[in-house]
């Protein structure tokens, strides 16, 4: 079964990679030059290629870390030294672009091995749902379009899913390297090397708490009654487990190497005096709420097999009404907070290339009120992803959602990219579904696949002051 297993990876990803090489040089033949982000990333990456490397050659309007161009120039300049070829070649936008492709191969392989490692190994049809599994977060929509591109979130995806993948192994020294590389790429990515050390604490929390469970089975306490008495016992047990120097002794060797990445971190921004270097104006830090709930609904269109259906419907409308207190309290909460907390960025109002450009104004600008009235979908879409969650431990969960709000509240700017990250480690820590959902969802994701790539190459349009071509994209 393994050797089969290994066949059928073998073969899922040989075509995702034949198919993406097609692709490429579709890419390649439409773009000759930068666009969009590339034309300060491309250059930036050439003059580092050139061996120019001083803060002089600095473009400020980058405002993420140089890692994607000194990885670049790491994988293209021995190209030169082996086939000779020319600093024109290795340092060209088709080459640079390439080492993004290359990225992909090795993300798809890191699905494929934390898939292994995070979910359960005891079925003979789980080796095709891991197929699967890969397969679909391999051509994730948003995720898939970058791989053609010079843009951040190829390596960002692959040094997090890396250190992700180290963590979980227990090779913790390894691990922090990896999130060091993934916040050089960006610096956003630091929360994912905290959620790292997290995912250490939820384990070592989880086995107490089952050991505390286990000794209070046996003295048949008095059971502790009323609404919030499960997270009364957690928060006594989280308490009492803290008080304890063996406890965060044990914690503190274990996550030490996490711990030294976050000094890094904090000295860093200590120095630059704040986590964006170059142009701080257009990326301010704030408040915004509701990109939490834009998670929640981006994740529930993307994982519609697994998060939509009659049952899990059914199921949140008798919870509504068997808890309809504490419902009405979350969305008055929920409303509030769209009402004070919505921002729009100047450049999601004024850049009609992104798909988000078209969602916020034909949905939230067309009617003030359908900001409101989008919140029961909000709600169900957050209860259908922390129900789909229910397999992890509670610290699991808490350290997960605590992560997903750091990295998506502070953000100013709607932008579908920001999502991925957050999206794939729940897509991967979610029970493996039927076969049948995982071939939906494959297909829905190579339709959109198709359209997305169909319209860019496609269908250009040109600003009426430029005589550039413009494309619609993610």
């Amino acid at each position: 079964m393994a050797q089969l297993e290994g066949y059928y990876f073998s073969a899922a990803l040989s075509c995702t990679f034949l198919v993406s090489c097609l692709l490429f040089s579709a890419f390649s033949r439409a773009l000759r030059e930068p666009y969009m982000d590339e034309i300060f990333h491309l250059p930036q990456a050439q003059r580092y290629c050139e061996g120019h490397f001083s803060l002089s050659q600095w473009d400020p309007m980058i405002t993420t870390l140089p890692g994607l161009y000194l990885l670049s120039v790491g994988v293209v300049k021995p190209a030169s030294w082996i086939f000779g070829w020319s600093e024109h070649v290795v340092c060209s936008i088709g080459m640079l672009r390439f080492v993004n492709l290359l990225f992909s191969v090795g993300n798809f392989y890191l699905l494929y091995l934390l898939l292994r490692k995070v979910q359960p190994r005891h079925k003979a049809s789980s080796c095709i749902q891991r197929i699967l599994s890969t397969l679909t977060l391999a051509i994730f929509p948003t995720l898939y379009f970058f791989n053609f591109l010079y843009y951040t979130e190829a390596g960002s995806m692959f040094f997090t899913l890396f250190a992700y993948l180290m963590c979980l192994y227990g090779n913790h020294k390894t691990s922090a390297l990896l999130g060091f590389c993934g916040f050089m790429f960006r610096q956003t990515n630091i929360i994912w090397a905290i959620f790292c050390a997290g995912n250490v604490i939820a384990q070592k929390l989880t086995e107490a708490w089952k050991t505390e469970l286990q000794k209070k089975k046996e003295e048949r306490p008095t059971p502790i009654k009323g609404p919030f008495s499960e997270f009364r016992k957690i928060l006594q047990f989280l308490l009492a487990y803290s008080m304890s120097f063996k406890n965060l002794s044990m914690l503190l060797l274990l996550t030490w190497p996490y711990i030294l990445l976050m000094f890094l971190f904090c000295a860093f921004v200590a120095v630059n005096g704040g986590i964006v270097i170059g142009d701080r104006s257009s990326h301010e830090a704030c408040l915004h709420f509701p990109q939490l709930f834009y998670f929640f609904s981006f994740t529930l269109f993307f994982s519609f097999p697994h998060l939509l259906s009659l049952n899990k419907i059914r199921a949140f409308l008798c919870l509504v009404w068997k808890r309809r207190i504490q419902f009405f309290v979350i969305t008055l909460v929920s409303i509030f907070l769209v009402w004070k907390f919505t921002y729009a960025h100047k450049y999601l109002l004024a850049d009609n290339r992104h798909y988000t450009f078209y969602v916020w104004k034909r949905v939230f600008q067309r009617y003030e009120i359908v900001k409101y009235l989008l919140v029961p979908v909000y709600i169900f879409a957050g209860w259908s992803i922390a129900d789909s969650l229910k397999s992890k431990s509670i610290f699991w969960n808490l350290m997960f959602f605590i992560c997903l709000f750091t990295v998506t509240v502070p953000q100013k700017l709607l932008e579908f990219r920001y999502f991925i990250l957050p999206y794939v480690i729940y897509r991967l820590n979610i029970p493996l579904p039927p076969t049948s959902r995982l071939v939906c969802e494959l297909g829905c994701y190579a339709v959109v696949n198709f359209l997305t790539f169909y319209i860019f190459l496609n269908k250009t349009f040109q600003w009426p002051n430029s005589q550039d071509i413009q494309r619609f994209m993610w």
